[in-house]
């Protein structure tokens, strides 16, 4: 009896061993595996990339200077931007970007947040190589080339990962301008332009197609100011564009004619880069700031015109703008004395020269006529 009684507890002994050891093993299995997966190097398949950057996770990367950022990724924004899956033409994978070689993270870090940003930047080159050599001489990078880290890269302007195009809607070019340029921004988003804009006008021009995109040139040089008529010419001098808005393009035409714009014209095509102290379009309807021209708030309506002359001229009074005649040609609804004078000397030329041609060519007869006749 105490035979069997012993031989069923080393059974159960041993039973329980078993148990012990066989949950032991899967555990030892599991854990062999898990290892196993951290040491494989990431392939192109985002699926090893998104075990630790998802949108719920809370894991973190301390820079030098301390500073944790979130290593969370939200992959439906990833999805919808257009390096994402909605991209007809492909997807990029992470390591397009990160490189193939980014895993293990033992990479020492960043000093800060913007170098981060910065360095992260230069992985746009590679694909967008054109864009890349235009910045040679962008306002933006040569700043950023001079040790400016707050001037604008890739990323400050169309973002990681949620880049969309940036024209949609039109408006977002300006927008985005206006993440740094915040005063000139307001400026311009009250002006007769960016009304416009943000009412879906797709004519009036936005930040880049004023100052370029890529090539951004300083505005304060000699050369964007001498050649800043033709700027505005792009639409004021384009007959069917200004005939949507009821805006004659003598505005720019008779410019040109008068003495500003004449001698303007002559820096520009002599040397652009030796500066004109001569108004230019913007000296005296606005920058950013642009108003109707018979808005309360413009720089050229008739209340304000003697202060937006007295800008370059200070001696000026009150008789100095009202003898301009603006841009339009003289009627005799608006100027009648002046009109007159115009219509006379209009009808007075060419009597005068077509009667001095006349006599001409009949004296010229009449030599010919008699060098014949003597002959």
């Amino acid at each position: 009896m105490n035979r069997r009684k012993q031989a069923i507890v080393t059974c159960s002994v041993l039973g329980v061993m078993g148990v012990v050891l066989a949950l032991f093993g899967i555990l030892l299995s599991v854990g062999t595996s898990v290892v196993i997966a951290q040491d494989e190097p990431p392939s192109n398949d985002d699926s090893f990339c998104v075990v630790c950057h998802t949108s719920t996770t809370q894991e973190t990367y301390t820079l030098e200077d301390g500073t944790s950022v979130s290593v969370a990724v939200d992959l439906e924004v990833l999805a919808a931007s257009v390096h994402g899956t909605s991209n007809p033409d492909g997807a990029l994978a992470c390591a397009d970007c990160h490189g193939e070689n980014k895993f293990p993270h033992d990479d020492p870090p960043a000093a800060g947040i913007r170098e981060y940003r910065i360095n992260q930047s230069n992985a746009c080159i590679s694909c967008h190589e054109e864009q890349s050599q235009n910045l040679a001489d962008d306002v933006h990078y040569t700043a950023l080339a001079d040790g400016n880290l707050r001037a604008a890269t890739c990323v400050d302007c169309h973002g990681a990962h949620n880049i969309t195009p940036p024209d949609e809607p039109r408006s977002k070019i300006s927008t985005t301008c206006g993440t740094c340029h915040k005063i000139i921004f307001d400026q311009y988003e009250s002006s007769v332009h960016g009304e416009a804009l943000f009412e879906g006008d797709p004519n009036v021009p936005t930040c880049i197609d004023c100052h370029g995109v890529h090539s951004i040139q300083h505005p304060t040089t000699a050369l964007f100011r001498n050649r800043s008529p033709e700027l505005c010419a792009t639409c004021h001098a384009d007959e069917d564009m200004m005939r949507q808005y009821d805006i004659s393009t003598n505005v720019f035409d008779s410019y040109l004619t008068d003495f500003h714009g004449e001698t303007v014209a002559l820096f520009a095509q002599q040397d652009p880069n030796v500066a004109s102290n001569k108004a230019v379009c913007y000296d005296c309807h606005g920058v950013h700031d642009i108003a109707r021209a018979d808005a309360e708030n413009s720089h050229v309506i008739r209340e304000n015109l003697l202060d937006t002359c007295q800008g370059c001229h200070p001696g000026a009074t009150a008789d100095f703008p009202a003898s301009w005649v603006g841009h339009f040609p003289p009627t005799l609804e608006s100027h009648p004395f002046l009109f007159v004078v115009n219509t006379f000397y209009q009808i007075l030329l060419p009597v005068v020269l077509g009667g001095f041609a006349f006599l001409v060519l009949t004296d010229i007869y009449r030599r010919i006529r008699n060098a014949r006749k003597q002959g």
